[in-house]
């Protein structure tokens, strides 16, 4: 099996250590075929997302510079979308989601809520969903509805490191996955897939896609630990979007 496309590439924009022509140089170093840009979106605080929309006309600028350097490389435009609300709203605009390549959207604390009382809501049952049973499925049920109002609303190519601190019903959304043919990511850096919830995901028919979430060029096409669950999981080839067969 060999992975010829690295969709989850972080850069200086938000939360990553290096450049666009940074992780572009380092794609073109290991072979891959294909690279995608993917910063957080600006409802990330704390300095992690973008700091407003419009970075991303300067990353596609960017892109199309190292293009011209590196010529054998594709790189594509994406982003790490927040979802900011039970009803699924993220906080890229349809106006800027016409503009990507593709879009990833995953859940991340330290987000800038739609609405404070939602994300009081949603939050407050996260972390307390260790004191009790009630706040535990609680928590479950607001992410896993957040997460599937999302996907039936937006056209989103892949569904970022489920199960990544926040618990979710994966057999549910995975079944919307399905559906809306949104993959789901397993990401080499968090690590929070298992063989069991690869196997319950791929059993309702969902793809994959395996992403390093590199926040260092260095760790661009870092995909060796997703390759190895990938195999133990059972899944094909077929099965894995950014995969194919070694000749």
């Amino acid at each position: 099996m060999e992975i010829f496309a690295d969709y989850h590439t972080h850069t200086k924009y938000s939360h990553g250590k290096g450049t666009v022509l940074d992780n572009v140089a380092q794609a073109v170093k290991i072979g891959l075929e294909v690279v995608g840009i993917s910063d957080h979106g600006p409802a990330h605080m704390m300095g992690i997302g973008i700091k407003g929309l419009h970075i991303l006309d300067r990353i596609r600028a960017e892109i199309n510079t190292s293009m011209q350097l590196y010529p054998t490389v594709k790189v594509k435009l994406g982003a790490e979308a927040n979802i900011i609300s039970i009803e699924g709203d993220i906080d890229i605009p349809q106006e800027y989601q016409d503009k990507l390549d593709f879009l990833q959207v995953g859940l991340h604390v330290m987000v800038r809520p739609l609405r404070w009382s939602d994300g009081l809501n949603r939050l407050s049952a996260h972390y307390l969903r260790g004191f009790s049973a009630g706040f535990s499925r609680k928590s479950r049920l607001l992410n896993t509805e957040a997460l599937i109002n999302a996907v039936y609303r937006h056209k989103i190519d892949i569904i970022t490191h489920p199960h990544h601190r926040f618990n979710i019903d994966s057999k549910e959304l995975a079944r919307a996955c399905a559906q809306q043919n949104t993959a789901f990511e397993i990401n080499t850096s968090h690590r929070n897939m298992t063989v069991e919830l690869v196997e319950l995901a791929a059993n309702e028919g969902v793809d994959f896609v395996i992403g390093s979430d590199a926040h260092h060029p260095k760790r661009v096409g870092d995909f060796e630990y997703g390759v190895a669950l990938a195999k133990m999981a059972g899944l094909s080839v077929e099965q894995i979007r950014n995969a194919r067969r070694l000749v």
